[in-house]
């Protein structure tokens, strides 16, 4: 029978065993952290021809703004370009923050399926039964999914339809605004507490809904004049919120396009649907694109290249992901030049695209 050891001797064991179980613990986190850092300067060194692309592009430009591009979560191009303040000449940070325009369609969009996941919405549901306020005889035609898609021909809540729900696309701001209404009234809360909830649940700390002051770090946003001058915009935020007016910075909407294209968001097969191209679009920028529920893309691309660009005054922005390199693309710009043509407006950002579409294409052949 073996000797049972003496409380001292027990007590000298135990603590050697927790000595050895912290050394044990700090190694791995050790080996974690330069496992981490070595995959980082790989993917760094993978995308280094990319970075140097993309400075020769806005070598000699007039851009304003902050661009992020991740690969596999990986920082691969961040940079901070010129001033959050013109008239002070506040250097813009990595941090700052925009009004995103039209990106925020995509949140909204979220927000409505999240609930459709609930089954407290129906995609296919008359708007009647949400907003019966509404006494217009098309109430009882135009669906959410006509809104989703801007396919439902609203012109104005006390005009008839400018055209049969679902047999055209005539893009429309009110008909996301109706959309936050309606959620208003399925959960009981404002748009501004549903969308705060939905940022505060995943980590986005620096994206807010623009009655929600708490933004610390929103940049002046700017036009150019008649005379070629820019000047500053006061109306960035004047838009309907869901439909255009979030404020968010590079860092969160890499998070943003990491939470929905992983599913974390939605359920793969609800995720699909918001991928699904349901209308085409004539577009200021890209000509013909295709529409699904608040995403762009080119007819068939989904899995190539998928996102939205954003306009507010004074405010360009392009929020895309690439799935097949799990690459990230966030451009916010807050100075808006050549208004009378919105491709030259857009000329960086959809430069950018391509350098980006063409790199993870040749990643993935």
């Amino acid at each position: 029978m073996q000797p049972v050891p003496s409380l001292q001797n027990r007590t000298r064991i135990s603590s050697q065993k927790s000595v050895w179980r912290k050394k044990f613990n700090v190694l791995i986190l050790t080996f974690i952290l330069i496992s981490v850092q070595t995959y980082g300067q790989k993917k760094q060194a993978e995308y280094a021809d990319l970075a140097l692309k993309i400075d020769s592009i806005l070598n000699g430009q007039k851009f304003n703004g902050v661009i992020l591009v991740s690969a596999d979560a990986t920082d691969v191009y961040a940079k901070a370009i010129g001033f959050s303040d013109l008239e002070n000449k506040t250097k813009m940070d990595l941090n700052d923050q925009f009004v995103v325009g039209s990106i925020s369609k995509q949140i909204t969009a979220v927000l409505v399926l999240r609930e459709y996941e609930k089954t407290t919405i129906g995609l296919n549901d008359a708007i009647e039964s949400y907003l019966p306020e509404i006494h217009q005889p098309w109430a009882k035609e135009v669906t959410i999914h006509h809104l989703l898609t801007h396919t439902h021909g609203i012109v104005a809540l006390d005009k008839p339809l400018e055209f049969k729900p679902g047999s055209q696309f005539q893009y429309s701001q009110l008909g996301y605004e109706l959309l936050a209404q309606i959620l208003e009234k399925v959960t009981g809360k404002s748009f501004e507490q549903l969308s705060t909830a939905l940022f505060d649940n995943y980590g986005l700390k620096s994206t807010f809904h623009p009655n929600n002051k708490n933004y610390k770090h929103l940049v002046k946003g700017y036009e150019e004049n008649e005379n070629g001058i820019l000047v500053f915009a006061p109306n960035s935020i004047e838009n309907y919120a869901a439909a255009g007016s979030f404020i968010s910075n590079v860092t969160d909407l890499k998070k943003w396009n990491e939470a929905l294209y992983s599913g974390q968001l939605l359920t793969k097969e609800t995720l699909t649907l918001m991928k699904t191209k349901y209308a085409t679009r004539i577009h200021p920028v890209f000509e013909t694109v295709a529409y699904g529920y608040g995403l762009l893309f080119k007819d068939g691309e989904q899995n190539i290249q998928i996102g939205a660009l954003g306009y507010a005054p004074g405010f360009v922005s392009a929020c895309y992901y690439y799935p097949q390199e799990n690459v990230n693309l966030i451009i916010l710009e807050n100075t808006a030049n050549h208004l009378t043509d919105f491709k030259k407006t857009f000329k960086i950002h959809t430069e950018i695209m391509k350098l980006v579409k063409k790199q993870t294409n040749k990643h993935s052949s």
